[in-house]
């Protein structure tokens, strides 16, 4: 893990079974600590991160940039209950998400939809995981 990364973060991440080539969807992800964490995990693959706050985008994108760069990481604005594949997307093979108000409980409407979105936008044994668990759990599509 790069320096800095929590005991947390770097717990949820080592419990995701990442491999290499995996199109993977984080759902919320700040300032993209976990983003590029994960891009490093996935080789050649790619990771798509949304978070419905434009700073936090800002934030992900400057800090992200040789990963940007390189073709494996790419961030999006927008709420998980609002999001859809762009023209030419290809399915997620694992989505996930830490602190996501919408998958936690806090907000069941808001969470009905996030899944719909979710489940739409994954592959027919695409896999979502989300912290809560010890440290990660598996929410069924």
């Amino acid at each position: 893990m790069a320096p800095g990364v929590s005991l947390r973060i770097a717990s949820f991440i080592e419990a995701l079974p990442l491999k290499q080539g995996l199109r993977v969807l984080e759902i919320g992800c700040g300032p993209g600590v976990v983003a590029r964490e994960v891009a490093r995990c996935i080789g050649d693959g790619f990771i798509l991160a949304i978070d419905r706050s434009e700073k936090a985008i800002r934030l992900a994108r400057a800090g992200s940039v040789t990963e940007m760069a390189s073709g494996r990481l790419d961030f999006r604005h927008t709420a998980i209950e609002d999001f859809e594949l762009s023209a030419g997307d290809d399915l997620f093979d694992m989505a996930f998400a830490m602190r996501v108000g919408a998958l936690d409980g806090r907000h069941p409407e808001a969470g009905r939809l996030a899944l719909m979105r979710i489940k739409s936008v994954l592959k027919p044994a695409g896999r979502l995981f989300i912290d809560g668990g010890n440290p990660l759990r598996e929410i069924d599509l």
